[in-house]
């Protein structure tokens, strides 16, 4: 039998090992659908207290149920290692490692690159490899392809295949899951299409195939870059709107009664998460080797990173408007995830704002119900605060950066003495709540 006709037997008959190479945001869920439907999983990584996690049944991120986790542990289905010897007994590995931006905002592959290196040395024979992390086109086939060539001595095609499926997580939404988010599928050569289709289709509804694998990195770039520079725009109209006395929020809801042409969206502090802020700036890297320049990109990037200067002016600004100054200031923040009712604040500007207002002399507390505690770009570090009516009436400021549904507006309003609004959580100016 050969490898292509064994990895399908295997795929057909349930008896593929799977292997997860990385088990963050992307990774432990994937591993968790896979096992679901009765697939065997391995996951690896590095940190020693997930897979003490994992194998205990106990659940880090918010998006998987407890119960689910448990179950596929306790029936065997899933288990985690940090020994990356044992990818040689892995059919399938699918790479979930972060790819975050250096200081300078050029991707940092040092991740991908050690995922690649584990692989090469102790893949065996007939193994489909996808990766899953976001990253720039061309990837798959000018970076990780030579290294896992190089260290396996292994050749693409006939002794295993390489492709790259987007992950499409979008933290705490209720409706789209692993399992029925649809999944782009690029590989670098038909058996490899086939392949993968069918390893995916064990744990996902729909899997929508591409050409190649630049085309799915492509894919993942133009959904993240669509939302940051519509996003930026929004932004940048809010505070023109805010300068000429016009609710933005009131704008958006009669623009949203055109049928067609309009899609709606909001303003706020700046983007955050693991993509929208950073996704964009893999294209950018790339697109300087073909002598071409991003300039939307660029203006979008330019706007976001302005966003945390200008809400710490807004909170200056009414400040001042109460005869008081930022510096001595006593400031609450309610809210540092990136996004209403999760608990993930990577690259939340919550916290670049905290940064700010810290180092203009304000005192900073904050609340948060989903995150007990924070350190800030900077490095400071911070506890979350009970939540009262008494508490809140010490601050001279409190400042709303997460929408969260816990959060009571009314409550909010009656018990403070001045609120600076960036998320719309109150639906009315005074002269006491400033909006975005």
């Amino acid at each position: 039998m050969n490898i292509k006709k064994e990895i399908l037997y295997k795929v057909n008959n349930k008896q593929l090992l799977i292997g997860v190479v990385g088990l963050g945001y992307v990774g432990l869920p994937l591993s968790v659908s896979f096992a679901q439907e009765n697939n065997q999983v391995l996951g690896f990584d590095k940190s020693e207290e997930k897979i003490k996690k994992i194998n205990s049944g106990e659940n880090y991120i918010g998006d998987i149920q407890d119960d689910d986790l448990i179950s596929v542990v306790n029936k065997g289905l899933l288990s985690a290692s940090n020994d990356f010897s044992l990818i040689k007994k892995c059919d399938v590995l699918l790479i979930c490692v972060p790819t975050p931006l250096d200081k300078f905002r050029k991707p940092d592959m040092s991740y991908i690159e050690s995922a690649c290196i584990e692989i090469g040395k102790n893949m065996k024979r007939g193994t489909f490899i996808c990766l899953e992390s976001t990253t720039y086109p061309t990837t798959t086939e000018h970076f990780m392809l030579p290294i896992i060539e190089r260290e396996s001595g292994f050749k693409h095609e006939n002794d295993f295949w390489l492709a790259f499926s987007p992950e499409r997580v979008d933290p705490g939404n209720k409706e789209y899951f692993t399992k029925n988010t649809p999944k782009v599928l690029g590989a670098l050569t038909k058996d490899g299409l086939e392949i993968g289709e069918a390893i995916y289709k064990l744990a996902i509804e729909n899997v929508h195939l591409v050409s190649s694998p630049r085309v799915a990195e492509m894919v993942k770039i133009l959904e993240n870059t669509y939302r940051l520079v519509n996003i930026s725009l929004i932004n940048e109209l809010a505070l023109l709107s805010g300068k000429m006395d016009i609710n933005i929020w009131e704008v958006i809801e009669a623009a949203k009664t055109k049928p067609f042409g309009f899609q709606a969206f909001y303003p706020g502090p700046g983007v955050g998460g693991h993509c929208i802020p950073l996704d964009p700036f893999y294209l950018e890297h790339i697109a300087k080797k073909f002598n071409f320049d991003l300039t939307m990109i660029n203006t979008a990037g330019h706007i976001d990173m302005l966003m945390a200067h200008r809400m710490t002016l807004k909170i200056t600004s009414a400040l001042n408007r109460h005869k008081k100054s930022i510096n001595g200031s006593i400031i609450l923040f309610l809210g540092v995830a990136y996004k209403p009712n999760i608990n993930d604040e990577r690259e939340s500007p919550a916290l670049k704002i905290i940064d700010e207002v810290i180092n203009k002399g304000g005192n900073v507390r904050y609340h948060d119900p989903y995150i007990s505690e924070i350190k800030t770009p900077e490095n400071k570090q911070l506890k979350s605060i009970k939540l009262s009516p008494d508490s809140l009436k010490i601050f001279d400021c409190v400042v709303i950066t997460t929408n969260h549904s816990e959060f009571d507006a009314s409550f909010i309003e009656r018990n403070s003495k001045m609120i600076v609004d960036l998320r719309n959580l109150i639906k009315v100016a005074s002269n006491k709540v400033y909006k975005l």
